[in-house]
């Protein structure tokens, strides 16, 4: 799992503003605390004693420490039975001057080992929605509110089948690609169909489903993912290289890439060279990618070099989108 370095020194930012906010809380609850009951400041300072003395015991030389450290023992229990029954007096719990984290799986540090703790995947996540929004409409997107109405019950020409009845496959199978990310039989989707038929939406949802299951999902459409390429070749050595340098390296190694509008770039030997390293070395590291295009395999399959098409037609499973423009469908109802 590579979360886009931006993604992450957010949530870690967030991560240590929530504990120093709790810090400054519990310092303010304690200051109140020992103003109004000045008793509970010495019976703190005591507990403190008491553990360095009951690790003293422990550790001492020469004789048994068994006896020291019960009566050790008994003395903190002591103090810890007074300072209960004052903060009771105050109206708050017994913990409620101690200093505990958030997260117990970690101490509010992010990380169990060398593994990214669940508090700080969610911040991840949370921070990378705010990502994709940037590009996608992600507020209302979600399969909850897709809707099949759009599209006809009436069979297509030349489909055999209707715009509602294909939808209903082409749903199901970016549903379950997204729940069952990674363990899915398909690694890679070709979104196939004109404009206003809903590829980008079904792309959304996926992307919302599979960020909210923790994965690093990156977003961006065909012509900005080929700019970037670009920068990163020929303004190598300027601030706007190095920068197009980290959003290659973002494209090429998030868990999930979507591609968006495909086709819609003007087709050089550089797009071209691009996107073959884009493909390959995705495919290559058994890494999942969405492409939604305006084309179809076939028509992609000429316009790109027999490497490209190779790859696209042997590991990408193609969704065809075909119907009613939605766009103008939701106009007239208006």
């Amino acid at each position: 799992m590579s979360y886009d370095p931006n993604v992450l020194r957010r949530a870690v930012e967030r991560l240590e503003n929530g504990r120093r906010a709790r810090s400054d809380q519990l310092e303010r609850r304690r200051a109140d605390a020992y103003a109004r009951e000045p008793r509970l400041a010495r019976l703190d300072r005591e507990l403190r004693g008491t553990m360095s003395q009951l690790m003293a015991a422990a550790l001492r030389q020469g004789e048994s420490p068994a006896q020291a450290v019960l009566a050790i023992r008994k003395q903190n229990l002591d103090l810890q039975r007074e300072r209960a029954v004052l903060l009771g007096g105050l109206g708050l719990p017994e913990d409620a001057l101690d200093d505990k984290p958030a997260c117990p799986l970690c101490g509010d540090t992010g990380w169990r080992g060398a593994k990214m703790c669940a508090c700080l995947q969610k911040l991840c996540t949370e921070e990378q929605i705010k990502e994709l929004s940037k590009l996608l409409d992600l507020g209302g997107q979600s399969f909850d509110t897709f809707r099949l109405d759009y599209y006809s019950m009436t069979p297509w020409p030349g489909k055999g089948t209707s715009p509602r009845e294909n939808m209903e496959l082409v749903y199901e199978v970016c549903l379950n690609y997204a729940q069952k990310f990674g363990r899915f039989y398909f690694k890679n989707l070709f979104l196939s169909g004109p404009p206003g038929l809903g590829k980008t939406f079904l792309s959304a949802c996926i992307a919302r489903t599979v960020s909210e299951n923790g994965f690093s999902v990156v977003y961006d459409t065909a012509g900005n993912v080929f700019a970037q390429f670009e920068a990163r070749k020929f303004l190598r050595d300027s601030d706007d290289g190095r920068e197009a340098r980290d959003e290659t390296r973002r494209y090429l190694n998030c868990d999930l890439l979507i591609l968006d509008d495909l086709g819609s770039e003007l087709t050089t030997q550089f797009t071209q060279s691009a996107l073959y390293e884009l493909v390959n070395t995705r495919l290559v590291a058994g890494r999942c990618t969405v492409i939604s295009s305006n084309l179809s395999i076939t028509e992609a399959a000429q316009r790109y070099a027999p490497q490209i098409a190779s790859r696209l037609e042997g590991e990408y499973h193609v969704l065809h989108f075909f119907g009613d423009d939605i766009r103008l469908l939701k106009k007239r109802r208006m």
